[in-house]
């Protein structure tokens, strides 16, 4: 469902650019809305959400498709945890659709769909390690590497049953918004991938804002 959102650019708290595979790791508060946008179209952000408080708490793509009975989210989607407890809710989406199934690139799967020299291709695994060794200071590890998000993510569900990975349906200037329903970490891979079409085979910047 397509729904603008209410705030203006120029009256977030924080800002920040994301260039193509490199990460995003930030705790955002309960009660503050933040926005993942697509600055050049077609870039996909593979996020996971933990509870700031409790890390073992985090997103979990079951809970939230088998709640909502929608496999793809947009504005009025509610993401759950593992325990079952909203975490945010997605308040504002202008590009209407995002995946929760297809789950994060990774040299194991470059090497699969792709081809045995694709293994040390950079992926958003590579990213997502090296932002929880860079900042312990969040008590995440490599077990909680989990179920992911892929905001702006073209995976259509086919008639049998499975997944496949198509050319994105964002935009320049496409956004997605969440409201923080607890204290979330979020961590970013914004996507490396060079050899699937969900962002033209071209990896651009995104940005992250926040309102109080």
């Amino acid at each position: 469902m397509i729904k603008e959102s209410p705030f203006k650019p120029d009256a977030a708290a924080f800002r920040q650019v994301v260039p193509a595979g490199d990460y995003f790791l930030k705790v955002v508060r309960a009660g503050e809305t933040f926005r993942i946008l697509d600055l050049e179209g077609n870039q996909a952000a593979d996020t996971l959400f933990y509870n700031a408080d409790d890390t073992a708490e985090r997103y979990s793509a079951q809970d939230t498709v088998r709640e909502q009975g929608n496999v793809y989210l947009t504005a009025g989607s509610v993401l759950r945890s593992n325990r079952n407890r909203p975490m945010l809710e997605i308040t504002a989406d202008t590009c209407g659709r995002h995946d929760t199934l297809g789950g994060a690139c990774a040299t194991e799967s470059n090497t699969v769909r792709y081809d045995l020299k694709k293994r040390c291709m950079h992926a958003c695994r590579d990213s997502w390690m090296l932002a929880i060794n860079e900042h312990e200071e969040y008590g995440l590890d490599k077990r909680d590497i989990a179920h992911n998000i892929n905001f702006f993510m073209n995976v259509p569900v086919t008639a049998e049953g499975g997944l496949t990975f198509e050319d994105g349906i964002s935009a320049p200037g496409k956004y997605v918004e969440m409201k923080a329903l607890m204290n979330t970490v979020v961590l970013i891979s914004n996507c490396p991938q060079l050899n699937n079409p969900c962002n033209g085979y071209d990896p651009t910047p995104i940005e992250v804002l926040i309102w109080h």
